[in-house]
């Protein structure tokens, strides 16, 4: 009966809103916005009825390419300036109130592509009732913003039992199998299969795909060892109980199936059936900070930076304390399928060109009231999720391999990526134990730039109470975090000061310049960024300068801090990858990095919680039997007293590369100084072998 009501509804929604293309009720310019949605919303419905009525499988690999260059050529660069997915054009066209809602709108639609692939009727019918009803007040004149926004507001808020809840099951039912069918059962030799997941398909998932296709059996199965074996020796290294476990969650970028479909298959062979979850698509969902799930390239990433806060459209006390119960009532509801899940495991991808964003004032963002609520949300929804998954309990993997994009070094950079993702652990394990022996004996660590980086860092470090059993830093090789070749620690917060600065870094998909933090007492203190400063003509103003400057600083808080004003320093890490560098170096690809293999090319910082978020008290040993004892630092010890005052959901690495690194030195409690890095090289006793990918 459910069931056969939302037909009903859909087919009664579907019927009107193709009517508006016929209709004169609605003025210009709003006409012209009506009619786009209603194109777009019946191209959405071809594909539902398709599946629907099980068609859809029949349609050739033309007519699934033409129809996924239709989907998402409105947002595509070349079309965006006039589309009404971006904020400016909208406004210019629609007004500023009506047109900024009105654009919100569009972004929200736009959801319909993954709905309509996947056959949730409901989810389309939500978004076509709301159109309805606003097309509604526009026949019957200009609305008002308040008329337009009630619709909205009470849209997204009474749905949010649906939309937030499926997000959860998402997380955790393999038995939503829309992905996993795709990958198992198709012939990937077909590059039309790409079509199939409703996301956008450029040459870059079509060349992937096809250069894995050209891989020998042997390669992809090494690539998928590598991946799944990390996953696998994680709960080892970690002490934890994967027997109690039954689902992973993978995410990855699509082009690399021919990888992942082993991968399913290692993991089975472990008992664990694998989950597949698409990047969110609807704002209650969307994560500011990136996407996570399966996904492809972006169309356009102006467009995604455009939408990131959406949510202010709703944003307020009311909605927050709603989506927190609906949170808490999803995971009652699946928390047998939420003990079962075991963490996820991640492929990352790089290669691609920079972005530099463009702050649009017409573009939504936070006040400072919903800013506030929104990190509100955070902090009391980390402890619901906590409760039904622990932390102490799950792990995860992630590895990363290079693009077409990064250039005409790709094959080869490709390689080579293999090669890093696989090196010798138990010689890097050696080597680190150096440096973590040096390291225990510090009072604190002094870290300098070089040339015209003006790092200039001191770092205190935990106490140990014995040192013959106990350490401060992880000796860290290939499990969880692929590649191998770090060591951290959580750093005291008191005495930890200094300036962090780095020429050029890329994190969250946004290549930040002349990046610098501040830190005082362990905590950042101001931020600044020359991302805008550079757009400047020579000329340029004091006003103008300060705008950029304003500009650059909110894009750090933004982008890095996760709109915190201030975070803790919540890791100190030196990496030895200088294979990895020395690779970086030779293809002059380090600026293309992911963070995940720059972290490991020198010394990094979090800004954020520490490592061990939410598993501070699970005891960890290195491989020589100490215990690393460092997972608490000054904050995350008040979980104790209050767990919203704890954490912070953010953990960003910032790294130095080693070519602007003046030295890392340690300096003992009686004021002996012991170098382990100066002019970017290597120089304490048992770490020279490192040096050797350098002089190559």
């Amino acid at each position: 009966m459910e069931q056969q009501l939302i037909r009903e509804r859909y087919e009664l929604s579907m019927a009107r809103i193709l009517k508006f293309q016929e209709e004169q009720t609605v003025t210009e310019p709003y006409r012209d916005f009506f009619t786009a949605m209603s194109r777009f919303i019946g191209l959405c419905g071809r594909v539902m009825e398709a599946v629907e009525e099980g068609t859809f499988g029949s349609w050739t690999g033309e007519e699934l390419k033409e129809l996924n260059e239709k989907l998402y050529e409105d947002i595509r660069r070349e079309r965006y300036e006039t589309s009404y997915g971006n904020p400016a054009w909208a406004v210019s066209r629609l007004g500023k109130e009506l047109g900024r809602l009105l654009c919100f709108l569009y972004a929200e639609i736009r959801g319909d592509i993954a709905y309509a692939f996947e056959g949730r009727m409901l989810e389309m019918v939500i978004g076509n009732e709301a159109l309805i009803e606003i097309y509604n007040l526009f026949e019957e004149g200009v609305p008002t913003e308040r008329e337009v926004k009630d619709v909205l507001y009470w849209c997204v808020s009474d749905y949010c039992d649906v939309t937030l809840t499926y997000r959860i099951r998402e997380c955790l039912d393999p038995s939503l199998d829309f992905a996993k069918k795709i990958i198992m059962e198709s012939d990937l030799s077909d590059l039309s299969y790409l079509y199939r997941f409703g996301e956008y398909i450029s040459e870059q998932e079509l060349q992937t795909a096809s250069f894995l296709n050209r891989l020998p059996e042997e390669t992809i199965r090494c690539m998928a060892d590598t991946y799944t074996d990390g996953y696998i020796r994680g709960f080892a290294v970690m002490g934890r109980d994967l027997s109690k476990k039954k689902t992973v969650l993978i995410r990855y970028p699509l082009g690399f199936e021919r990888m992942i479909r082993q991968a399913v298959k290692n993991f089975e062979a472990h008992g664990l059936s694998v989950i597949f979850m698409r990047a969110a698509v609807d704002s209650v969902n969307k994560n500011p900070a990136g996407r996570a799930g399966y996904t492809s390239s972006s169309p356009n990433k102006q467009y995604d930076y455009d939408h990131r806060y959406d949510s202010a459209v709703y944003y307020d006390k009311a909605f927050r304390d709603r989506k927190l119960s609906v949170l808490k009532t999803a995971y009652e509801q699946y928390k047998k399928e939420a003990a079962e899940y075991a963490g996820p495991a991640v492929v990352e991808t790089f290669g691609e060109e920079s972005f530099s964003p463009v702050n649009k004032e017409e573009a939504w963002s936070f006040t400072e009231k919903q800013q506030r609520l929104f990190l509100e949300y955070r902090n009391l929804s980390m402890p619901v999720v906590n409760q039904y998954i622990p932390g102490d309990e799950t792990s995860f993997t992630i590895i990363a391999f290079p693009l077409p994009s990064i250039g005409p070094d790709f094959e080869e950079i490709f390689k080579e990526t293999i090669d890093i993702n696989t090196l010798d652990y138990v010689k890097y394990q050696k080597i680190q134990q150096h440096i973590i022996d040096a390291l225990d004996r510090a009072e604190y660590v002094e870290v300098l730039g070089n040339g015209t980086n003006r790092t200039n860092l001191r770092i205190d470090l935990a106490e140990l109470s014995d040192p013959a059993s106990q350490t401060r830093f992880e000796n860290c090789v290939a499990d969880v975090n692929i590649p191998l070749g770090e060591v951290f620690t959580s750093p005291r917060l008191s005495g930890t000061e200094g300036l962090l600065h780095v020429g050029s870094v890329y994190i969250s998909g946004i290549q930040f310049k002349d990046l610098t933090m501040e830190f005082k007492e362990g905590r950042v203190t101001s931020v600044s960024c020359g991302n805008f400063l550079e757009e400047l003509l020579p000329l340029a103003g004091e006003q103008e300068k300060k705008e950029a400057a304003e500009a650059g600083r909110r894009l750090v808080v933004q982008e890095i801090m996760n709109q915190h004003e201030t975070l803790p320093m919540g890791e100190f890490a030196i990496g030895t990858n200088t294979t990895a560098y020395a690779m970086a170096e030779r293809f002059g690809i380090t600026d293309r990095l992911p963070i995940l293999i720059v972290e490991k090319m020198g010394p990094h910082f979090a800004v954020g919680d520490t490592c061990y978020s939410w598993s501070e008290d699970s005891p960890m040993y290195n491989p020589d039997g100490k215990e690393m004892t460092a997972r608490d630092n000054e904050i995350s010890i008040l979980r104790k007293e209050d767990v919203s005052r704890a954490y912070f959901g953010v953990h960003k690495d910032i790294t130095i590369p080693y070519k602007e690194l003046g030295s890392i030195t340690v300096v003992e409690p009686g004021g002996t100084r012991v170098p382990i890095i100066k002019d970017g090289r290597f120089v304490l006793p048992g770490t020279e072998e490192l040096n050797q990918a350098l002089d190559r």
